[in-house]
């Protein structure tokens, strides 16, 4: 996903939705997208 957001406009990732006491969990796809994506990212929550 990384590689390829050079040539996107956006990048849309997904993320359950987790009730957690200690905040918001995302993945390592999600976490490396974020922070290594070359295009915006949506990290959208789903159930």
């Amino acid at each position: 996903l990384v590689d390829v957001s050079s040539g996107a406009s956006l990048v849309v990732v997904g993320r359950r939705i987790r009730r957690n006491p200690f905040g918001t969990h995302i993945g390592p796809v999600t976490h490396a997208v974020l922070h290594h994506a070359t295009a915006p990212v949506a990290v959208v929550a789903h159930d």
